[in-house]
């Protein structure tokens, strides 16, 4: 059944509340004093700035934008030099600012194969060592097999590295959960990563164990984690740098002008390498994730700069740090305060104890408040985030937090009865509403009728005056995760407006990394960084959002995208050459 956006007007005041958050710090909107070098007139042009919501028109100078307005003022602003461009009543909207991205390094090897063209969403066992067998006839001995499909079926398998070294005893095999959150690995590839039966279980992780002590296969949290990172930092320069370019190949036509990307499948060394004489046509902030063994700390992440310094306009930067506090409700490591509905003797896991993450919150307390040392937490369960805010009152002044922005990731089980807290401590919540389209009725068996209908809050976290930032977290693109904020789903009566869910993706991410005074409205002053859109996303039918394109993507007022389709602009070919060689 084709699901509808709610009513606007049963969301108008969290949409009012978002608008004018955005106009805290909005510019004048003086007369420029230079003719503009880019004009965009006839759009429908949404600013996301309460001071002028909506416009016709776009001046911009240099890298930022002069002045918003009607198409007849500002078209009187155009000097000799001025390129003008008709956008033919299209949409005009801020550059979308993917929040919470992950780019990632080909980990090598060769794909688990299923036979098909896409793998099943949720393999049995049997399926998995089927597709193993028929893998592992193709693939020479010694040679890495992968996938990123796996099922919580088979984490729960118990004894699967016996099962994998049945089927495929010669190949390292590591298959890993869609949520990113375990792996299961063979004996071979145990052994390839520097595993054996008497590795220790790191922090923050799990190696699980049969009743006599050996290793199941199952790697969980940061064993997980700490295992796909000495993966991929055996990976080249040249790797890292196709990731890279991949990544803004991906953003620069579905209107994403910034990237702020976990640093969970990349490595220091080849990336910052790959960076340093890289000029990427996107804005992008790399946020460290740092894994719990011993020899890859954050630090590795600051030596690595020093040696390859990034470039001095500030287009890319590493800033921040992000720790995992609890996995997901799909496999049941969520940390819930009370147990799951489906099984009632887990309640899931939390990665860090309370001493652990005091250390970490009183690190991000000696630091001066900015996006450089911004502190995010992975938290999904209930007992996570509770876990977070209470510590965080115990430590510090609610002023002292609140100049820090400590941003929760997911946050899904941010329920009603910490609104309060999280609001006066200044956390930023990070959603990703592609886990809103969880499969049918999943959420609800694992939480059951009450705690469902506060899981993954959107609409009360706006209510409750909670800065909300919107990222990807799985597919890049935002038009589909548009369609899931303004459904939802999971939760129906947690969807806001698409004016709500648009400034979340432009300002509220702006505000997430602390550059609300650059980017994220069309505003005087601000970088001029936005999408012309191929359709109307404020008033197409919901289903058909997903299909939206940017057919021009603006990057500090250069053009870095161009589908060829609006006179006056350049043809397709040469933005194409400057979408993987400009800087903003």
């Amino acid at each position: 059944m084709r699901r509808r956006p709610p009513p606007i007007r049963r969301l108008l005041a969290g949409t009012a509340l978002l608008i004018a958050l955005a106009s805290a710090h909005a510019a004048p909107a003086d007369t420029p004093a230079r003719a503009p070098d880019l004009l965009l007139l006839g759009g429908k042009v949404f600013t996301a700035d309460s001071t002028r919501p909506w416009a016709t028109a776009v001046a911009i100078g240099g890298e930022r934008v002069l002045a918003v307005g009607d198409d007849a003022t500002l078209r009187a602003l155009a000097g000799p030099t001025t390129q003008v461009i008709d956008v033919g009543g299209r949409v005009v909207v801020p550059g979308f600012n993917d929040a919470h991205t992950h780019i990632a390094a080909d980990r090598g090897g060769v794909r688990l194969d299923f036979g098909e063209h896409d793998p099943p969403p949720d393999p049995p066992m049997a399926r998995v060592l089927d597709a193993l067998a028929r893998t592992v006839a193709d693939t020479p001995r010694g040679r890495w097999i992968l996938s990123s499909r796996i099922s919580a079926a088979v984490l729960d398998a118990p004894t699967p590295r016996e099962a994998l070294d049945r089927v495929a005893p010669d190949h390292p095999v590591m298959l890993t959960a869609d949520t990113g959150h375990g792996s299961v690995l063979n004996s071979a590839a145990l052994r390839a990563l520097g595993y054996g039966e008497r590795s220790s279980d790191p922090p923050g992780g799990r190696f699980l164990r049969d009743r006599d002590g050996r290793l199941t296969g199952v790697l969980l949290e940061y064993a997980n984690t700490n295992a796909v990172m000495r993966q991929v930092g055996r990976r080249s320069t040249a790797v890292h740098r196709a990731a890279l370019q991949q990544a803004a190949a991906e953003a620069l036509p579905l209107g994403i002008t910034s990237l702020q990307g976990i640093a969970s499948n990349i490595a220091p060394k080849p990336t910052l390498h790959a960076l340093h004489r890289l000029a990427l046509p996107l804005r992008l902030r790399l946020i460290p994730m740092p894994t719990t063994d011993a020899e890859a700390p954050l630090s590795a992440w600051r030596t690595a700069e020093r040696i390859w310094p990034l470039p001095k306009d500030g287009s890319v930067r590493v800033a921040g740090v992000k720790w995992m506090l609890d996995g997901t409700p799909l496999e049941r490591q969520a940390a819930l305060r009370a147990p799951y509905a489906d099984r009632p003797g887990e309640a899931g896991a939390i990665n860090f104890s309370d001493a652990d993450l005091r250390v970490r919150l009183r690190a991000a307390l000696a630091q001066l408040p900015g996006a450089a040392h911004q502190l995010l937490l992975h938290t999904c369960g209930d007992r996570s985030a509770e876990q977070v805010l209470r510590l965080m009152r115990e430590l510090a002044p609610a002023a002292d937090w609140r100049a820090r922005r400590v941003r929760l990731e997911h946050a899904e089980g941010l329920f009603d009865d910490l609104h309060a807290l999280a609001r006066e401590l200044g956390v930023v919540v990070v959603e990703n509403p592609t886990h809103f389209d969880d499969p049918p009725g999943l959420s609800l068996a694992r939480l059951g009728p009450q705690r469902v209908r506060q899981y993954q809050p959107l609409r009360s976290l706006i209510a409750a005056g909670i800065p909300l930032a919107l990222g990807s977290d799985g597919p890049v693109n935002p038009f589909l995760n548009l369609k899931f904020a303004i459904t939802h789903p999971n939760n129906p009566a947690e969807a806001i407006s698409r004016e709500a869910a648009v400034i979340a993706y432009t300002y509220g991410s702006a505000f997430a990394e602390f550059a609300e005074h650059d980017k994220g409205r069309l505003a005087p002053g601000q970088l001029a960084d936005l999408a012309v859109l191929s359709q109307d996303i404020f008033t197409v039918d919901a289903e058909a959002l997903p299909a939206t394109t940017s057919v021009l993507t603006v990057v500090g007022g250069r053009v870095v995208h161009d589908a060829g389709i609006l006179p006056g602009t350049t043809d397709s070919a040469s933005a194409g050459r400057l979408s993987h060689g400009g800087t903003p």
